[in-house]
């Protein structure tokens, strides 16, 4: 059956249990807060743990496989990305076409090729017809297909999927660098044995380099969405991965990537699979390197253009591109403070901590450490994300900010915690903050023309999510339930 994007639909949850032997990890993200309640997940969900169920997960982290009458609890948690499968080890690539796509002969494309021997690889020459290019797939066995004029890669990876038959399409750019493709590749290929997968995609992060800004790139590369697994989600952690390495059904690709889109175009595509009920899985146990750009001007370049998609995108997808999202009480928490008036930050978490207390929380032994817990975390684990969506979309204005004498702190204290959180993960070098700032302050000035250039405010307008979050839906599931539809 095929949807409305026209993307085949995937199959139902309910016909396809997680098979026993499965071992899964429970998301880093996810925390259990009582005895039987567990939150976290794609969406944010707080799920009622009944005693078995509590069990089954507690030998799920411990390293059990799953149980054959488990399969069902397992298919909801996978679901909705509470736990992901561990990949064991690497499959066949025997059902897998590689798609290069390539705009003249390089030496990446080259070694790319070396590195693929073997493998059914297509080369699709974006309208330059560099002898160079076919020389290259003569000697390490690849095809090619050249298209007559230059139409930009997204063509040129749709024009790959239409000279190719086989089930699962994997996307690499010509400037990858992939060391053991068999394994890289047959792990991600290991992955899409979930038949709800639609896509998946490696941890992408700059090769190990000693220049400043190879080495930047290496630590906190634009691409990089960091070192824990996840879903796929606009709404999430990971919003979307990106087509420099990307494995996806056949089936759930549709018309491909839309040829009118110069950017943005694996964020379009990615999205469209999602709309139409698959998942996507972004698998960091999987790393590949992707080089900065070989100068300055060009890595300030790539960062502006990686801004000027949101605006295109937001005609599409609508406020997804939102810069800043969170719950109405959130933001009003972290704006009283943003404003300088905490009395106003406490009161508006006292009264959703009342809300919560009053409101589906109220039937539980102990509704206000719950919902201490709950709310007051959320808001309080908020703080970095909303502080680096500011900083990275409008760091123009918060530098203009510390400027003013009364605004000068709070400004300074924004970005202090936005380059932070965005620096959290690795271990920081000095010179790291301010490459750190220009690489937002770039893409921020992306937006800003991209919103210019469509006459749209999609892309700069923050969303306030409805004060009832979706936290309210509380599940009670035992480990042979039947997933919900």
């Amino acid at each position: 059956m095929v949807g409305d994007s026209g993307v085949a639909l995937p199959p139902d949850a309910r016909d396809h249990p997680v098979p026993a032997g499965t071992l899964l990890e429970l998301d880093p993200r996810a925390r259990v807060v009582a005895d039987d309640l567990l939150a976290g997940g794609q969406p944010w969900r707080l799920l009622r743990l009944p005693a078995a169920t509590r069990a089954a997960l507690e030998r799920w982290r411990a390293g059990a496989p799953v149980a054959p009458d488990e399969g069902a609890l397992a298919r909801v948690l996978v679901d909705r990305g509470l736990a992901h499968p561990r990949v064991t080890g690497p499959r066949p690539l025997d059902d897998v076409d590689v798609v290069v796509p390539v705009r003249g002969a390089s030496d990446t494309l080259e070694d790319l090729l070396r590195a693929l021997g073997g493998l059914a690889v297509t080369v699709v020459d974006d309208g330059s017809h560099d002898p160079a290019i076919g020389a290259a797939c003569a000697r390490h066995g690849a095809r090619l297909v050249t298209l007559e004029r230059h139409e930009g890669p997204s063509a040129a990876r749709n024009a790959g999927v239409a000279a190719t038959s086989r089930a699962i399409v994997a996307f690499v750019d010509d400037d990858v660098i992939l060391t053991d493709p068999a394994e890289a590749l047959g792990r991600l290929r290991a992955a899409l044995e979930d038949p709800r997968l639609g896509a998946v995609a490696p941890r992408v992060v700059g090769p190990a380099a000693a220049g400043l800004r190879e080495g930047y790139e290496h630590r906190h590369g634009a691409l990089d969405q960091g070192a824990a697994p996840a879903l796929v989600s606009p709404e999430g952690p990971v919003t979307f991965v990106p087509s420099a390495c990307l494995l996806v059904r056949r089936e759930a690709l549709g018309s491909g990537f839309d040829p009118t889109m110069a950017i943005g175009e694996d964020v379009d595509l990615v999205w469209r699979v999602l709309d139409a009920g698959w998942l996507v899985r972004y698998l960091p146990s999987v790393v590949i390197a992707h080089p900065a750009r070989p100068t300055w001007r060009a890595w300030w370049r790539q960062r502006r253009v990686y801004g000027l998609t949101s605006a295109p995108l937001a005609e599409r997808h609508g406020d997804r591109l939102a810069p800043i999202r969170a719950d109405r009480w959130t933001l009003a928490a972290w704006g009283g403070l943003v404003a300088g008036s905490p009395s106003l930050a406490l009161s508006v978490l006292a009264r959703a901590l009342g809300q919560a207390r009053r409101g589906p929380l109220a039937s539980l032994a102990h509704p206000e450490r719950v919902a201490l817990a709950v709310v007051g975390g959320n808001v309080v684990r908020a703080g970095g994300p909303l502080a680096r969506a500011a900083v990275r979309t409008f760091g123009i204005g918060l530098l203009a900010a510390t400027l003013h004498p009364r605004l000068r702190r709070r400004a300074l204290a924004t970005l202090a915690l936005g380059l932070a959180w965005r620096l959290r993960a690795s271990r920081v070098r000095p010179l790291d903050v301010p490459l750190a700032l220009l690489d937002d302050l770039a893409y921020g000035l992306g937006v800003l023309e991209g919103s210019w250039r469509h006459r749209s405010l999609a892309a700069l307008t923050p969303r306030a999510l409805s004060a009832t979050p979706s936290w309210t839906e509380v599940l009670g599931l035992a480990p042979g339930d039947s997933p919900a539809p």
